[in-house]
């Protein structure tokens, strides 16, 4: 990610291209669509599995189970255990999460915005 020449002490040069190593990792993490429909489908709520597998159309247990482990390692996902029997068990996005949903509803505006445009320009290369 960092282009430009750098300048700084070679300790500097470091800390930017581990930053930049751990940005690439989180943007690989989270840039499937699996996490950025449980990002969105969580909102502002807070869900339980089921409810939040129920809002997600076609994803398996499996694939929810890996997504919000990710997120949550990623500190974008909250989970809760309640002690109850069975245990109830919550998921919410972290202010980091709010965050990042924030950036995906930008995305989702400007695709909406450009969406004739993409289209037309789809049309005109692949013709």
């Amino acid at each position: 990610m960092v282009t430009k020449q750098f300048k700084g002490s070679p300790e500097e040069a470091a800390d930017l291209r581990r930053a930049d190593s751990l940005a690439r990792e989180i943007f690989s993490d989270v840039a499937n669509k699996w996490a950025l429909l449980i990002i969105e489908t969580l909102g502002e709520r807070t869900l339980r599995f089921t409810e939040l597998r129920n809002g997600i159309e076609g994803i398996s247990h499996k694939m929810l189970t890996q997504n919000l482990r990710m997120l949550e390692r990623n500190g974008l996902v909250e989970r809760s255990v309640h002690p109850t029997v069975p245990p109830r068990v919550e998921y919410t996005l972290t202010e980091p999460g709010r965050g990042l949903r924030a950036t995906v509803d930008g995305m989702c505006d400007w695709t909406h915005r450009y969406l004739g445009h993409i289209e037309a320009a789809r049309d005109l290369f692949d013709a």
